[in-house]
């Protein structure tokens, strides 16, 4: 069953189409391998090892060459879906009512678009945009999602969400932000998270281009998912427009 819902969003089953295929397991214990939702038998976080499941699911970690930066995005993602309770990152979806796109799939596609119009960026106009900043910064600029779509989802996905931390009353890329200063990020990819417009009076170069990659990937699936723009979707169901 869905959790509660909260807040002024209809209830979520009324909107979302969730595929019927599911996504392959990644670092859970084999017994969960294949399963869905509904058939999973219980577990425990001792028995989840996010570090690795993070790692796996997104290899443009690899781009960011700080050593200690990568380090930091993989323990915000680890303490936001232990705190979340989520059993498998997969689980995360794209949008509290699309759930046929993952939040993986829609993390890796922004900072794919972000590093490609970083690259233009340099060779054809000479700019010097820094490609750690705009990694990181794009690999965390969902991560709230962890907390705030714990409602909207089925309840055999999680683990004992913490309640301190797993509502929608506060959104993703406030949250996002917050873990990303929990763990030590630099403020040049903290302030790069907050990617709505208002939320940060001076945009860098670097955020700036993870809010446009944000928005292109975000078009795209928000078109292919509902037949409706991004902007069409936060006026409609975001509690951020």
């Amino acid at each position: 069953m869905m959790r509660a819902v909260s807040g002024n969003r209809p209830p979520a089953s009324r909107f979302i189409y969730e595929s019927p295929e599911t996504t392959a397991a990644t670092d859970v214990p084999p017994e969960l391998s294949g399963a869905t939702a509904d058939t999973r038998p219980p577990i425990t976080m001792s028995e989840i090892d996010y570090d690795a499941q993070v790692r796996e699911a997104f290899p443009e970690l690899e781009q960011i060459d700080d050593d200690d930066l990568r380090n930091r995005v993989v323990e915000a993602w680890t303490l936001g879906l232990r705190r979340g309770g989520w059993q498998r990152i997969e689980d995360v979806p794209y949008a509290w009512n699309i759930h046929e796109v993952t939040n993986v799939e829609h993390v890796r596609g922004v900072t794919r678009i972000a590093l490609e119009s970083a690259r233009e960026q340099r060779e054809f106009h000479g700019a010097t945009p820094d490609v750690d900043t705009i990694v990181a910064a794009c690999l965390l600029h969902d991560v709230g999602k962890c907390y705030e779509y714990t409602d909207h989802v089925e309840d055999d996905v999680l683990v004992d969400p913490d309640p301190r931390y797993a509502t929608e009353e506060i959104p993703h890329s406030i949250s996002g932000y917050a873990l990303a200063h929990e763990v030590g990020c630099p403020l040049a990819v903290q302030r790069a998270i907050p990617h709505f417009f208002g939320e940060i009076p001076t945009r860098t170069l670097e955020a700036e281009l993870v809010k446009s990659a944000n928005s292109a990937s975000s078009n795209a699936i928000t078109e292919a998912a509902m037949g409706i723009t991004l902007q069409e979707w936060v006026e409609e169901y975001s509690q951020t427009s």
